[in-house]
């Protein structure tokens, strides 16, 4: 049985520890050590942290089977938080946990990483049936999904996962999620007086607002999506700019319409600068693949039952973000991400509920006993 008192006093610990991306070390040391008190082995994989710059690896615990042929599955979630996220002060008020609203809950991820740990040891209490069970926290996922990017997989044995990281109530199945291009443009004009002979400048300002304004962006269909979220340039209103730096970003669970809108705003760009007598500077970065789960793929219908089972409404949905979930997927994995209740996540008004975190601790038991 699911203790909640000890799950929500482990929750109030675990956001208490600062963990923000590429510091999550100790809250990795805790982490191992909840995990050696159940007698799982545990793995750092250290290679990982040091590409993603952390100052510690993914952890990864194997809990031993007690029942033959059984397939080995993998629960997932990770260890960082976003800012601002130091010095949390979490508060329970009437079934709901808070911070005290000056930093982030930190709920994104610790809810997953807590839920896994509490259906670890209920597995345990309750000597469930069970073949082989992995656990992964990852490092650096707030900022490109770094420890799962690059994940040590022979470090695993398993090929099915359930990555907790995502909002929704308890029984959101995310089977869908889009590819990511970032797009990095810096646009050269050239510098003048602003009042003395403009005419002889080339803005780089009205460069590329008039590139912006020919591009289609936010919704594009009901797949794809891009903006231009930052923009940065000039330095005194009496000189003409020389120089703006623009990020955006496209997305799609399509390939081919990926591509097609990337092009579309790369595009947007050159012409204005040829037309202008601009130069461009262009940089495209995968941040990270899509990845997508048929309906009738036997993960989906475990995790189907197992919602069932433990009276959670199901719904299986697509994403319009990314998660461990992609880079899993792209690494052999057949893997889904689960809604585990967070609401407002990287916002000082983030929140979860109590029953949100029992429920999610329930549903990870159910899913390791529908395994056949």
């Amino acid at each position: 049985m699911i203790n909640q008192e000890r799950m929500v006093k482990e929750f109030m610990e675990m956001v208490r520890i600062d963990s923000l991306s590429k510091k999550e070390g100790e809250f990795a040391e805790y982490l191992k050590e909840k995990l050696n008190d159940m007698d799982l082995e545990v793995i750092v994989d250290e290679k990982a942290g040091r590409k993603a710059g952390s100052n510690t690896g993914n952890i990864i615990g194997k809990l031993k089977g007690n029942k033959e042929g059984v397939p080995t599955v993998l629960f997932s979630a990770h260890m960082d938080t976003v800012s601002p996220g130091e010095g949390i002060q979490p508060q329970v008020q009437e079934g709901v946990i808070y911070s005290d609203g000056s930093t982030i809950l930190g709920s994104d991820d610790k809810a997953g990483i807590v839920a896994i740990l509490e259906a670890l040891r209920n597995i345990k209490e309750e000597k469930v049936e069970h073949g082989d069970i992995e656990v992964l926290f990852t490092v650096g996922e707030e900022i490109g999904l770094l420890g799962a990017r690059y994940l040590d997989c022979n470090l695993l044995k398993s090929r099915m996962a359930f990555v907790l990281d995502s909002d929704g109530d308890p029984g959101t199945i995310i089977s869908k999620a889009p590819a990511h291009n970032k797009i990095s443009a810096v646009i050269h004009g050239k510098a003048t007086h602003a009042g003395m002979n403009p005419e002889n400048g080339v803005s780089a300002i009205q460069v590329a607002a008039k590139a912006i304004d020919s591009m289609d962006l936010l919704r594009i269909d009901e797949e794809t999506t891009a903006n231009i979220g930052m923009i940065k340039g000039g330095n005194a209103t009496n000189i003409v700019c020389d120089k703006v730096e623009i990020e955006g970003e496209a997305r799609s669970l399509s390939e081919g319409k990926l591509q097609k809108q990337t092009s579309h705003m790369v595009e947007c760009l050159q012409n204005v600068c040829n037309e202008m007598g601009a130069q461009l500077e262009i940089n495209i970065a995968r941040e990270y693949p899509a990845f997508t789960i048929n309906d009738d793929e036997e993960i989906i219908k475990i995790a189907q039952k197992a919602a069932r089972a433990t009276n959670l409404e199901v719904k299986v949905i697509s994403s319009g973000g990314g998660s461990d979930t992609n880079y899993l997927s792209s690494n052999g994995f057949k893997a889904v991400n689960l809604g585990v209740g967070m609401s407002k996540v990287h916002t000082k008004e983030e929140f979860i509920k109590v029953e949100s975190l029992v429920k999610t601790a329930n549903y990870v038991s159910a899913i390791v006993e529908h395994i056949r």
